[in-house]
């Protein structure tokens, strides 16, 4: 997402995507869960800390970090039909 750390950085790194394709999966996230993301550099492992929702207009959890964290966001309610009025957010930290 704009405005947040590249992938490759130690800042936050938002990505963002629909509920209905890449990010469905999100919806049996738990805390603790690993996720792992590759870049053309290297392989990050990140360890899920908090999943909220909130609304659209929320953008703290896009705030750059000074650690390196994951952030994911897609639309809530996932079986909702039309524009969702929340956001989910999964945050992860990377492990070391």
């Amino acid at each position: 997402m704009e405005g947040t750390a590249a992938p490759d950085s130690d800042g936050n790194t938002a990505i963002a995507a629909h509920r209905d394709g890449y990010f469905r999966a999100l919806k049996s996230v738990a805390l603790g869960d690993i996720v792992t993301v590759q870049t053309l550099s290297r392989l990050r492992k990140y360890r899920v800390t908090t999943i909220e929702i909130v609304k659209p207009e929320n953008v703290t959890p896009l705030h750059a970090t000074t650690f390196p964290a994951l952030t994911l966001v897609t639309c809530y309610p996932f079986y909702f039909v039309g524009n969702a009025p929340r956001r989910y957010i999964v945050r992860a930290v990377a492990m070391k």
